[in-house]
């Protein structure tokens, strides 16, 4: 027989029970569009973390205090407090670096008139709008002489500002106060929104030494903003900045590191594992669903070898082999495997579309990788389940299939 005839016989007995057919479809469609929904909400998540941390600067590296270690015998993240404005005006000397900004932050009432906020202070310098690529909305950034004099002036996040001032106004030269000091608000970062644990606009910004001198008290920085010369540069200038802090600190090349010095990529790599360890989890879940309308798909097969018993006889017997029944019920398990699948794919994408619009915060982007995985996948349930049904239509015997009743 030739393929194409196979492939009508194969279809026309699909055809002669096309509720049995539309349901052997169902675990299919169900499994693939689970899965497709599971790994969109997970891509777009991850790219979500990725563009909001890479929107603080791509060529940013951030120098914190303390070390990781997973034995728990080293300081952790952000425990130790040996970082100074020594060692931030040491980086400034170091070739593959651009600007450098110490950062010093604590958290106050802010009172404007009648209206207060609590916020986060961010100490800083002059560079940190280069760093960080922000510009100002209104106003300007304070200058060099601010720092170098303590001057009690700051520039607001749009999201205090609106909670202070009201949306749309321009605070700049109005007076504030912050723990009893009054600051002159020179301007308003223009909206930056949030990167993983900081709401951006949610903060103050002042000279790091004025915060340092009236606010905080403290002597240690929290951390120290670094940007590279270039993107190029930027693993270059992440170890040259551990190299002389390393030395600045005295350290023997036995001896652990004493900061932590991440780049952006470090970052979105530790904030996506889980991510996409979460991912992998839900679509296995899903994937079971697979695995039961393959099962599904296997049954139907074997209840149709059986109540089709009498036609292979008779088919056997006018000449056809049995190479070309195997090939026969091989092509209809393949057929509702990949129609299933194809309709789990539009349904999966769909789902994924609506929950993105009528949730924004829940992203989804749906990989081409993923729709080509779930079509091969759902081809080889098709051989894999339908291919034990199929061997044994094969292999009835013509004239003890054409005495079956």
């Amino acid at each position: 027989m030739s393929m194409l005839m196979t492939l009508r016989i194969a279809f026309k007995a699909l055809g002669r029970n096309k509720l049995r057919t539309a349901l052997t479809m169902l675990g299919m469609i169900i499994g693939v569009a689970a899965v497709i929904c599971m790994v969109a909400l997970g891509t777009g998540a991850q790219a979500q973390i990725e563009a909001s941390i890479m929107s603080a600067g791509t060529n940013l590296i951030t120098v914190t205090p303390g070390s990781t270690n997973t034995g728990g015998v080293r300081t952790g993240f952000g425990s130790s407090t040996k970082l100074t404005a020594d060692d931030a005006q040491a980086l400034r000397d170091l070739p593959e670096v651009m600007y450098v900004a110490e950062s010093l932050s604590t958290r106050s009432q802010v009172i404007y008139g009648s209206q207060n906020w609590q916020t986060s202070i961010e100490g800083t310098n002059v560079d940190l709008p280069a760093i960080r690529s922000w510009a100002p909305m209104y106003g300007s950034f304070f200058s060099e002489e601010d720092v170098r004099t303590a001057a009690k002036v700051c520039v607001l996040g749009a999201n205090v500002a609106d909670n202070l001032f009201g949306e749309d106004v321009d605070p700049t030269d109005t007076q504030i106060r912050i723990k009893n000091q009054i600051f002159r608000v020179l301007g308003v970062m223009s909206p930056k929104g949030s990167s993983p644990g900081v709401n951006n606009d949610d903060q103050v910004f002042a000279p790091w030494t004025t915060v340092q001198k009236k606010l905080s008290g403290q002597l240690n920085l929290n951390r120290i903003y670094v940007s590279a010369k270039s993107a190029d540069e930027v693993d270059d200038a992440q170890a040259a900045i551990l190299n002389e802090l390393r030395v600045r600190h005295d350290l023997a090349p036995s001896d652990p590191d004493d900061v932590t010095v991440q780049t952006q990529d470090d970052i979105v790599a530790l904030r996506t594992q889980t991510t996409s360890t979460m991912t992998s989890l839900l679509a296995g879940i899903a994937g079971v669903s697979l695995v039961v309308g393959g099962i599904g798909i296997m049954n139907i097969m074997l209840v149709s070898v059986t109540e089709r018993t009498r036609e292979i006889g008779l088919r056997m017997a006018i000449g056809a082999r049995g190479t070309d029944v195997l090939l026969q019920f091989l092509i209809e398990a393949v057929v509702i495997s990949l129609f299933g699948g194809s309709i789990g794919i539009a349904l999966g994408y769909g789902g994924s579309q609506l929950l993105s619009y009528y949730n924004p915060n829940l992203p989804t982007l749906v990989p081409i990788n993923a729709v080509l995985i779930s079509v091969l996948f759902s081809g080889a349930v098709g051989i894999f389940f339908g291919f034990y049904p199929a061997r044994k239509a094969s292999g009835l015997d013509p004239i003890e299939a054409l005495r079956f009743e």
